[in-house]
């Protein structure tokens, strides 16, 4: 007798790895959003149609920087930047990642947290990667936050492309890491939302390492080839 035969439902049809949801009434927050990186994520998303806020250790300086971005991006502290967003992702540098996000923790609570940092050290050889206690920087921040749903993104794009605004199109993968598929869904989503871009799951935090790791070997190709590089995932 099959198990089918015993009365068992059939299993339900695998879901469709591009059946993603709506995510565009999403308010995200960018901390680290005066950066480069993050400057670049918040234009990005607001010439998309969403709704940006970015986050600074100053308001002021977060205000000022908004204003110059436009597209209706707002500035506030990084604590209000967390209050008023839905998706939150941390740009901050490495040497502040922890500190910052420690500071979050009450404000980041219920929060899909997207971490995009990278941890590298650079010497007269270039740059190299580090490798955080924890793993990698995701996972520290999921230690840092054990009440927010962490994940990880947007490692290998380019600020200067992110910024530039006489580029419509952004060639690239955006590589997501988590452990809960409905979050990295939405991120995948999200990173669809700027034109060119796709979202590709690229497994759980544990594997954030070496995904953080690989911007060592793109800053190498860029040095080398005067380039802006970023990725592909062939065959998806």
């Amino acid at each position: 007798m099959t198990t089918n035969d015993a009365g068992s439902a059939p299993k339900p049809p695998a879901k469709d790895p591009w059946d993603l949801p709506d995510v565009s009434g999403l308010t995200v927050g960018v901390l680290g959003g005066t950066g480069p990186q993050g400057r670049g994520l918040a234009y990005r998303f607001a010439r998309a149609g969403q709704k940006v806020v970015i986050g600074s250790r100053a308001a002021d300086r977060a205000e000022a920087a908004a204003a110059e971005l436009g597209h209706g991006v707002e500035g506030a502290d990084n604590a209000e930047c967390a209050r008023r967003s839905d998706v939150v992702i941390v740009a901050v540098p490495w040497d502040g990642h922890a500190k910052t996000l420690e500071s979050l923790r009450e404000e980041l609570a219920g929060k899909l947290v997207v971490d995009c940092v990278n941890p590298l050290g650079f010497d007269k050889k270039g740059a190299y990667a580090l490798k955080p206690e924890e793993g990698s920087a995701a996972e520290q921040a999921a230690a840092l936050l054990p009440d927010s749903r962490v994940t990880a993104a947007f490692h290998h794009l380019s600020a200067v492309l992110l910024q530039d605004e006489t580029i419509d199109e952004i060639d690239t993968d955006v590589l997501v890491l988590g452990e809960a598929r409905a979050d990295t869904d939405t991120v995948q989503a999200l990173a669809g939302r700027i034109p060119g871009m796709r979202g590709i799951f690229a497994g759980r935090l544990r594997n954030a390492h070496q995904v953080e790791s690989l911007v060592a070997n793109l800053i190498s190709v860029n040095r080398r080839y005067k380039a802006h590089a970023g990725l592909r995932t062939t065959d998806v």
